[in-house]
């Protein structure tokens, strides 16, 4: 299956496209967390401490990743990333952290999808500062304890709930961000116009940050799109018309639906008659893996009111009927 336009998951383009900010006054959105993290940063740094472990989860591409490269700038350290489904043994997290330096920040995504044995060594770490791990085969074990140099752990998850209780207590600092504004994500169009020196205008710019589904990943990805037909089609300026054109071609509608949503709403109307519907017989419906449809597709679904979650399962609502032009 191809990837969707839409998908809040990172791809390598995403990476290769470095159009990050590299500082709090840079990054647009997410105020309150931004101006707690200023305050936090500055009393450290004023105390001559490394700052709290910080636990940054929300959907994805909000800017989890962003947030804590910007961490490490403001405070003037070197950042080292880990993803949690990559730290399979005690040697790979010993691995990591005897690399770091004093002051490092150490960021994890994905932290939820850690082993509980691995988190276990993870916390002494955390704490107190120490590694505690056993070397050898059952015969010869032994253990070893290796002091660490005082880090700030960032730990990034889509899926708060899926971490243990004795995990998220060692986070000192707890972020949860939110779906941008439609404002937001204008201003984050408009700054990624300066930095790949496209041109757009301010009216394709508003219409481009509605159909980016509150989520700046989406936004820059479909900006690069679109910046694609603008040079081939037209002068390289991204305005109203070649915008619409444009993600009328990538089958990205007015409010930053596509294909694969369609295809789940319709799925739930057509063969469910609305719902409820349980979410493995939804994911087998539509081919599709349940925890994509829990993680990838329903959180916008869900927070703009298309989709609703109940004990029984999951069933469109009355606005999904309004806007798909279908009776009830």
């Amino acid at each position: 299956m191809s990837e969707r336009i839409v998908s809040s998951i990172e791809t390598d383009e995403d990476r290769a496209l470095n159009i990050r900010p590299e500082s709090l006054d840079e990054y647009v959105g997410q105020s309150e967390i931004k101006e707690n993290l200023r305050v936090f940063i500055k009393s450290a740094l004023m105390r001559g401490e490394t700052l709290d472990h910080i636990l940054l989860y929300g959907p994805p591409g909000l800017g989890k990743t962003t947030l804590a490269y910007i961490i490490a700038n403001e405070l003037g350290s070197n950042i080292k990333t880990a993803s949690g489904p990559s730290i399979e043994k005690a040697g790979d997290l010993a691995a990591i952290l005897s690399t770091l330096e004093e002051g490092d920040v150490l960021f994890i995504d994905e932290i939820h999808r850690i082993p509980r044995y691995i988190e276990e060594i993870l916390y002494p770490a955390m704490e107190d500062f120490y590694l505690d791990i056993i070397v050898g085969s059952d015969g010869s074990s032994r253990n070893i304890k290796i002091n660490l140099p005082h880090f700030t752990l960032v730990g990034a998850t889509t899926r708060a709930g899926d971490l243990s209780s004795p995990l998220r207590d060692r986070f000192g600092i707890i972020s949860k961000l939110n779906y941008y504004t439609e404002d937001e994500l204008y201003q984050i169009i408009k700054r990624t116009s300066k930095v790949l020196d496209t041109p757009i205008t301010d009216e394709a710019a508003r219409l481009l940050a509605g159909r980016s589904r509150g989520t700046p990943r989406i936004a820059n990805r479909l900006f690069k799109r679109v910046r694609d037909f603008a040079l081939v089609y037209g002068d390289g300026i991204i305005n109203e018309d070649v915008l619409n054109s444009s993600l009328d071609k990538l089958k990205v509608d007015k409010i930053g639906l596509d294909e694969t949503d369609y295809n789940l709403l319709m799925a739930i109307i057509e063969r469910f008659n609305g719902g409820p519907v349980g979410l493995e017989a939804l994911a087998s419906s539509i081919g599709e893996e349940a925890s994509t449809i829990e993680d990838v597709y329903e959180p916008f679904l869900l927070q703009q009111g298309y989709l609703k979650r109940t004990s029984r399962g999951r069933v469109v609502t009355d606005k999904t009927y309004m806007y798909l032009n279908i009776e009830k």
